[in-house]
């Protein structure tokens, strides 16, 4: 009889081939300090004195990098052995921690104006140490001989009878940083979409606007909560008498239209199919008409957006009534692209071949641009 031998395969050449790729991940450890400052002014220093060695005057608590903290000040010093030849200042910590790692910086400051100010401070230098840790809740960082009592009541760090004391924490955090577990992909906003559509649908509308013949429904709240103008016109003590239907004068329907659009998509709307009409001009003409509009009821945004269009369309057509529109409504930007415009050698041949218009006139200039329609190259 033959024998069978059972045992594990040697791994052949193309199996080893074929193995799934190494992965290299990576993470970075940072440290780094969580900052916060009080300042504690101490009034009738001349009446804390006699306290008593070793008891102190305490700041209010705040809060640093998740723990609390107070500055403690002790008028006849912390040590008996001193016998109150020293003030004694300390910031201590003032909730439960374990191991508070820290740097800290205590200021008396000069109120006499000169900035000489006493300073103790971790910040900005080297420690051999390390920061300073903080064992347990009322464990204290500062200075037993802070300032001589006798030389800090003649100086100029006490005016008036009182101290001023800033203190600055930073309490040092460490996280470790990896790659990410986990992709969501968040969708972008769509309020302005859905503010679209409340105002398509016409449902629940409670104010109409009559604009040369032609109505539009609205929705109160929306407007007021969009514009200043519609805000004191339908809810302000000197709104309309008829807030269901108010007239609008001086502007045409598909303008208004847009401004609507605008004011409930929060986008400028397909401006040929606003106006109806299908020329490289409708743009330009929609955005004059809506930058004035866009001013009248406190439109930043859109007026913007009509000014950032208006200055990428300016042509020899469109130049003077453009120009005359950000002089009035005070687009600045504008009205530096339209000057540029007008003062470039090919098209100043064009305007001294038309009848002219003055449109703006400065201290040391009279601005004259052309009116007339003919055809941009």
């Amino acid at each position: 009889m033959g024998k069978t031998f059972r045992g594990c395969p040697k791994p052949s050449a193309s199996s080893s081939s074929s193995s799934a790729p190494s992965q290299s991940t990576t993470s970075t450890s940072i440290t780094e300090t969580v900052n916060g400052s009080h300042q504690f002014k101490i009034t009738g220093y001349s009446l804390s004195k006699g306290l008593g060695i070793g008891k102190y005057i305490a700041s209010d608590t705040f809060m640093v990098g998740g723990y609390t903290w107070a500055i403690y000040f002790y008028p006849d010093g912390k040590s008996v052995e001193d016998n109150a030849t020293y003030v004694s200042l300390f910031i201590a910590l003032a909730s439960v921690g374990t191991d508070v790692r820290a740097l800290f910086e205590l200021t008396l400051l000069d109120q006499s104006g000169k900035e000489r100010h006493k300073v103790h401070s971790h910040f900005g230098r080297t420690l051999e140490g390390g920061p300073y840790a903080l064992k347990y809740r009322g464990s204290m960082w500062g200075y037993k001989r802070f300032f001589k009592r006798a030389l800090l009541e003649q100086s100029d760090y006490l005016k008036d009878d009182c101290l001023s004391i800033h203190c600055s924490v930073g309490v040092v955090k460490s996280h470790t940083e990896g790659p990410k577990i986990y992709s969501i992909a968040v969708l972008p906003s769509n309020i302005g979409q859905h503010f679209g559509n409340l105002l398509e649908s016409g449902k629940r509308t409670d104010v109409s606007f009559e604009v040369d013949g032609e109505v539009f429904a609205a929705h109160k709240l929306v407007l007021a909560a969009r514009s200043p103008v519609f805000r004191a016109q339908l809810f302000g003590p000197m709104k309309d008498q008829n807030t269901q239907r108010i007239k609008v004068e001086d502007m045409e329907a598909p303008v208004f239209k847009a401004l609507l659009h605008f004011i409930y998509w929060d986008t400028l709307p397909d401006m040929e199919e606003i106006t109806g009409m299908h020329s490289k001009w409708a743009s330009t003409l929609m955005s004059q008409h809506l930058l004035a509009a866009a001013d009248r009821y406190g439109l930043d945004r859109l007026r913007l957006l009509c000014e950032a269009n208006l200055c990428k369309d300016v042509a020899i057509n469109t130049v003077a009534t453009t120009l005359a529109l950000a002089e009035h409504h005070h687009c600045f930007q504008l009205k530096a692209v339209c000057l540029k415009f007008v003062a470039m050698p090919e098209n100043l041949r064009v305007f001294g071949q038309s009848s002219y218009l003055c449109v703006s006139q400065s201290p040391c200039c009279t601005i004259i641009i052309s009116t007339c329609s003919c055809d941009a190259n």
